[in-house]
């Protein structure tokens, strides 16, 4: 029977790979060595969700940057334009 934890350790999973295999399917299992956690193991919908979040391109827009950031992009661009414009004369 699986801990009830969801915490195994390299050697369990040698030992009860099926039980911990059918836990990961309901939720994230972690798997320890030495008894530190080491690995995750969880469902591929849950991973494509995270990898998902993790994109970066769909993080944000403009409309929802930190003024700060806006106003960092907004000077960079102008000292771009700057140089570009010297560069001309």
């Amino acid at each position: 029977m699986p801990k009830s934890s969801g915490s195994y350790s390299t050697s369990d999973l040698s030992r009860k790979s099926g039980d911990i295999i059918a836990e990961a399917l309901r939720r994230p299992v972690t798997i320890t060595q030495r008894n530190k956690p080491r690995l995750v193991l969880l469902n591929i919908e849950d991973y494509q969700r995270l990898m998902k979040q993790s994109d970066r391109r769909t993080v944000g827009t403009i409309e929802t940057m930190p003024d700060e950031l806006v106003a960092e992009f907004e000077n960079a661009v102008e000292a771009y334009a700057g140089e570009d414009e010297a560069g001309r004369s």
